[in-house]
Parts: structure tokens; C-alpha cells; sequence
């Protein structure tokens, strides 16, 4: 029977691997385990066997999480990347090290105002819609820069990069047109904003697609912990 350690070394050797073949550095590239419906046990599971950056889609599931967790376990990295609504803004000012899914002028606003002075200013994400389903959530690409200058004039939030959930297909031209037009707009991004250096995409079925084409964070959740509750 595989362990939770066990797959998170499998999913390692599969970034070295991807990496490798497209000639880029291993190093570059950030595992964030999604952790979202999975139990404390299996965060520390994860954890014990060298992982620290985790992602969480829940906010109040999270929220939890995290207070239980960070007296033992200071030293994790937490990333929120689900969906927010306005009224949930405080619980992710107050608690979490990253936001990957910001795409709204008014949650950059309140996400700042809410940060707390003895925190590090809170690092996000522009989530970018690169399929234009009308079903997902992000800005299209063409407001990227006018939501960059909105968040880099906030003093407690700061802009790290893009993140993107591409169609959900199994057409690999469709997600390597995808994943590189996101490159593009984190190459154009990165020489504006010199803080920029995160390119949040590539999930456990297309990570070495992500990889060939640029990312420098890919989020797995079912390859380490199994199928989502």
C-alpha cells in the first residue's frame, strides 16, 4: 500500500523528470500540496515526509486548519486557492501566507485594509480566465495590467504572479496553447513588477505540460492524498 510519502516522492520525481526534458532547473519549480477535504492526519502525513507549502480551496475548512495546525507546524506555507467572496476577506487577511485567485479591484482592497500591521504583507496571485469559460472565475488578459497598478499601489498585500486553471480537456495542443499564452502575460508582468516571480499552474494531470511551458508552482492535490472527499 502506498503511503501519502511514498506519492509525494512520486510527484517530486515527476517534476525532476519534467523539468529535466525541458531543460529547466528542478529548483525552480514549487510543489503546493492541495490539501482541501483531506484531515489533519494526512496534512501531517504530508508534512512529516518534508512538505510545507499547502493549498487550501475552503475558507472556513481552512481557517480551522490552520489554527490547529500552526502552533506545531509554524513553518507551513498557506496558500488559498478557491474562490472568495467579499464577506470572507478577513479570514484569509488574518490567516494565510497567499491568495492565488485574486481578480477583483474590491478584493485587493479589502484584503489590504483587513491585513494585519504584524504580518508580512499578504502575497497574491491574479487569477487569469486564459479559457473564457464563463463558467470559471479570473479576469480576461486584457485587464491584467489594470489590476496589476491597483494591487502594487497596496501596501499590504504584494503582487507574486499569475495563476491560471486551464479547460479541462485532454486536447494537449489546447493545453499547451493555453499554459503559453499564460507565460506570455507572466513575462510581460515579471518586467513591469520585479516582485513578480510565481506562475501558479499545472495540476496533477497536465503538470508536465505546465512545466515544458514555463511554471513555476504546479498544485496537486489527487496524486498525493487520492480522489477529493
Amino acid at each position: 500500500m502506498t503511503t501519502i510519502a511514498d506519492r509525494l516522492a512520486n510527484a517530486h520525481l515527476r517534476i525532476a523528470q519534467a523539468a529535466q526534458i525541458s531543460s529547466r532547473d528542478s529548483e525552480e519549480i514549487k510543489l503546493l500540496a492541495v490539501s482541501k477535504t483531506k484531515p489533519i492526519s494526512q496534512i501531517l502525513a504530508a508534512y512529516h515526509a518534508g512538505q510545507r507549502l499547502f493549498g487550501e480551496n475552503y475558507v472556513q475548512e481552512g481557517e480551522l486548519k490552520i489554527i490547529e495546525l500552526r502552533p506545531s507546524c509554524p513553518d507551513i506555507e498557506w496558500h488559498f486557492i478557491g474562490p472568495l467572496q467579499s464577506n470572507k476577506t478577513k479570514i484569509i487577511a488574518e490567516h494565510f501566507d497567499w491568495m492565488h485567485t485574486l481578480s477583483r479591484e474590491k478584493i485587493a482592497k479589502r484584503l489590504n485594509d483587513q491585513r494585519p500591521e504584524a504580518l508580512m504583507p499578504l502575497k497574491v496571485c491574479i487569477q487569469v480566465n486564459i479559457s473564457a469559460e464563463q463558467s470559471k472565475s479570473g479576469i480576461p488578459p486584457q485587464e491584467l495590467m489594470s489590476l496589476a497598478r491597483v494591487i502594487n499601489a497596496l501596501p499590504r498585500i504584494e503582487l507574486r504572479g499569475l495563476m491560471a486553471i486551464p479547460t479541462a480537456t485532454d486536447d494537449i495542443a489546447i493545453q499547451r496553447r493555453e499554459f503559453a499564452q499564460m507565460k506570455v502575460l507572466f513575462d510581460q508582468l515579471r518586467n513591469v513588477y520585479p516582485s513578480v516571480d510565481t506562475l501558479s499552474m499545472g495540476m496533477s494531470n497536465d503538470l508536465e505540460i505546465a512545466i515544458d511551458a514555463g511554471t513555476t508552482m504546479v498544485r496537486i492535490g489527487t496524486a498525493i492524498f487520492g480522489s477529493r472527499n
